[in-house]
């Protein structure tokens, strides 16, 4: 028998309606049910196979057409012409979609070994010669297309590759009032955030407290999803970071921020670029020249008898190794001091692009980045006392997560990394995708686009008033 209980949990996660542009909604997760409930399918296989599984199996939704949104992406950022309604989805697509927590590699292992069934629909004749639909499990291949209302059997024994469900971090009221300070910007589709320094986007290994984490404890609100990461910053360095709210909208969002960096080649000379970033750096010295445009491929290499890695510019841009790597750059201020404000522009997203951009292209390494621009701290010089404050900017102020947001301008001994993203631009996904589930023929061009600004970090800001005191 079928579990009622399952799929009264299946409907009320599934789309109400099988229209493309009704898949808008986040695809269904079934992964919680499957900790607590599971169908046991008494449907007949083939004669001919030998069923292992005793006729259990784990019952995925029904399949419902959905926006791709990877092609809307694509679609936004007008390097494609990829339909938007784009509905072709794979028998794995659906099994990773609809079972997030299941290990990739389990997935693409059960459908190796031919585990995996699909129910199909055929007609058959009665002896009086009637027709009548028959349903059977037939076996299904990773690459095989999906159709409206397939539904996908897995074997009950997946049950018990299913993760525990992770404990949720805990913040109290301090914690969720400081996170949701940060808030730059909300609507459905995002939530944009001026990420302080010193907070790791991520979690790894040495790190308590992730700023994905504390999102998604603190800046889910009303919505069943938490926030999701679609780009990255350093931790040490600050600014507007932007979260997708739900799965279709974060996929959108990456598919920009990927495109951008596919086609940074054919956005040189383009003003009306669908994303564009400016950060804002303070660097040691000044360039030869107050504006241009860096193009040097960047490389992982080994350092340390490979205790560890840097990054760094590949003069072989036939290395293997080497990415693409562009970003415009403009002088905003000079000071006598031997400091330089800068304005970048990247035009692709690589791993510490503009911090090796600035110390090994422009000879000018970023305030506080001893990774890159240790030799130039070492001979850096220190401010007359005179343009030092005497005051001291912690007392009296605590900041949660053990964060230091005061200190660390260049009237330090040791300053903070100095460089933060200070301007956004891109497309209002939010407006996208209430369109198109309106209006297939919706022209995406109209697309408003969405301008954001997050102020200084306070160590920056200080340093920019003691330069031009």
């Amino acid at each position: 028998m079928v579990d009622p209980t399952f799929f009264r949990l299946i409907n009320l996660r599934s789309p109400p309606s099988t229209t493309v542009h009704s898949g808008l909604r986040l695809c269904i997760s079934a992964i919680h049910a499957l900790h607590s409930h599971y169908t046991t399918s008494t449907t007949k296989e083939p004669k001919h196979y030998n069923n292992k599984n005793n006729g259990k199996w784990l019952t995925l939704p029904p399949f419902t057409p959905t926006l791709n949104a990877t092609a809307l992406g694509k679609e936004l950022s007008a390097r494609s012409s990829q339909s938007k309604a784009d509905v072709s989805t794979t028998a794995l697509k659906w099994v990773l979609k609809c079972c997030p927590d299941l290990p990739r590699s389990l997935v693409q292992k059960l459908f190796r070994l031919r585990q995996v069934r699909r129910e199909s629909n055929t007609m058959e004749s009665t002896d009086v010669g009637a027709q009548v639909q028959e349903r059977s499990l037939k076996r299904v291949a990773a690459k095989d297309s999906m159709n409206d209302g397939d539904r996908i059997f897995l074997p009950i024994t997946v049950k018990q590759e299913v993760p525990s469900e992770k404990q949720k971090l805990y913040c109290n009221e301090e914690e969720v009032n400081f996170i949701r300070s940060l808030v730059l910007y909300q609507d459905p589709a995002i939530v944009v955030v001026n990420k302080p320094p010193g907070m790791a986007v991520q979690g790894g290994i040495g790190i308590k407290t992730s700023l994905d984490e504390l999102a998604a404890a603190c800046l889910s609100y009303d919505h069943s999803e938490p926030p999701r990461l679609v780009h990255r910053l350093d931790r040490d360095s600050s600014g507007i970071l932007v979260l997708g709210r739900t799965q279709i909208s974060a996929t959108v969002l990456h598919s920009i921020f990927r495109e951008k960096t596919c086609g940074a080649k054919d956005d040189i000379d383009n003003e009306e670029r669908i994303l564009q970033r400016k950060y804002w750096a303070l660097v040691i010295g000044s360039p030869r020249r107050p504006k241009g445009l860096i193009s040097a491929p960047l490389g992982k290499v080994v350092v340390d008898n490979g205790k560890s890695d840097r990054i760094t510019i590949i003069d072989n841009p036939q290395n293997v190794s080497a990415q693409l790597a562009i970003t415009e750059y403009q002088v905003i201020k000079s000071s006598c001091h031997g400091f330089t404000w800068l304005e970048l522009s990247p035009l692709t997203g690589r791993k510490h692009q503009l911090r090796v951009h600035c110390a090994e292209a422009l000879g000018t390494p970023i305030v506080g980045d001893l990774k890159y621009g240790w030799q130039a701290h070492r001979n850096l010089k220190q401010l007359p006392c005179s343009m030092k404050s005497n005051e001291n900017p912690t007392k009296g102020k605590t900041v949660p997560f053990g964060l230091d947001l005061e200190s660390g301008s260049i009237s330090e001994k040791h300053p903070h990394l100095h460089l933060h993203c200070k301007q956004m631009v891109l497309p209002n996904v939010s407006e996208a995708l209430q369109n198109v589930q309106f209006s297939s023929d919706y022209d995406l061009s109209e697309v408003e686009s969405l301008e954001l600004v997050a102020p200084l970090p306070s160590h920056m800001q200080r340093s920019w008033d003691i330069l031009n005191s």
